[in-house]
């Protein structure tokens, strides 16, 4: 266990140095200079000189990128160059809220997603499972922004019932966090669906059936934990996707998050505050997946004696 949870950690390090060396030349790809971003077009050369004096960006790429990866490993990702403040300062800001998103979220999705799927499984083909594949099938398929500006228009611009914009309230954070949340719900319904289906036939829970006991308990109980593990390993797997789709939403509904950072980032080509930004997600991404990892090598016999 401790010598594979040492090889996850070493390819964990592996995947973050990936992910840093990515994102720095992809930043450098994009064209225009972030000093004259930030001065603007009609600034005077030797002001733009300066800037670039001053972040270091008139070095070679080569050093650029060595003096990157030696303070990247002390987080220090430098200062922005729009908003004269530490990158890491600005990320940690902004994390709190994109980790209230993704958490309401997260739970959303797991609470509708469990009532859903057990509703279908225990009445397979039915008028409910028929509706619950359908609404399935539906929230898979449909884009997240445009699931984010249907409900906008809806709720916010027809019923005037929501907030279309901002985090003053938990009002605001309602069709945000539905709209995050509805890809995840899919995954989750049609594994707990799938997972009932195929154990509410097994003996054991014949037998549980034939002792007398409830449905509710049957289900609830001796059905429900033997198909968890999957569900929790996958829905655990997803809590980082909620990360990445959590930058489209947080643009659609002005959420004050990093994903709104990062995008208002790379519109000034801010090379700091995205490098800051990608760096932070990928390390949640990471620490999440190896969790999740090691949790099921605890909790599957077979995984544990295979590693």
């Amino acid at each position: 266990m401790l010598r594979y949870a040492l090889r996850r950690l070493a390819i964990s390090v592996l995947v973050l140095f990936g992910a840093a060396t990515v994102v720095f030349f992809a930043m450098r790809a994009v064209s225009g200079d972030p000093a004259t971003a930030v001065l603007g077009p009609d600034a005077d050369q030797s002001a733009v000189e300066a800037l670039r004096r001053e972040y270091g960006l008139d070095a070679s790429l080569p050093v650029q990128y060595v003096q990157f990866l030696r303070r990247a490993v002390t987080l220090d990702f430098g200062e922005s160059f729009r908003l004269h403040d530490a990158a890491t300062n600005l990320v940690l800001t902004h994390l709190s809220a994109t980790a209230a998103l993704a958490l309401t979220a997260f739970a959303i999705a797991l609470v509708l997603g469990f009532a859903l799927g057990t509703l279908a499984a225990t009445r397979p083909n039915g008028v409910v499972d028929r509706v619950v594949s359908v609404l399935s099938m539906l929230t898979q398929s449909l884009p997240t922004f445009w699931v984010g500006i249907m409900l906008i228009l809806v709720f916010s611009r027809f019923l005037h019932l929501l907030p279309s914009s901002g985090a003053g309230s938990p009002a605001a954070m309602v069709m945000p966090a539905v709209t995050l949340a509805l890809p995840l719900l899919s995954v989750v319904l049609r594994l707990v669906r799938s997972g009932l289906l195929d154990v509410l036939h097994e003996d054991y829970v014949v037998t549980a059936r034939a002792k007398g006991l409830s449905e509710t308990r049957v289900v609830g109980w001796h059905a429900m934990r033997n198909m968890l593990i999957p569900v929790v390993t996958v829905a655990g797997l997803e809590f980082g996707s909620l990360l990445g789709g959590a930058v489209i939403v947080e643009t659609v509904f002005a959420w004050p998050g990093v994903g709104r950072l990062m995008t208002d980032a790379i519109a000034a080509r801010d090379y700091s505050v995205v490098q800051a930004c990608v760096i932070t997600v990928a390390v949640i991404f990471i620490v999440i997946n190896l969790l999740v990892d090691l949790l099921y090598v605890r909790l599957d016999p077979r995984v544990r004696e295979s590693v």
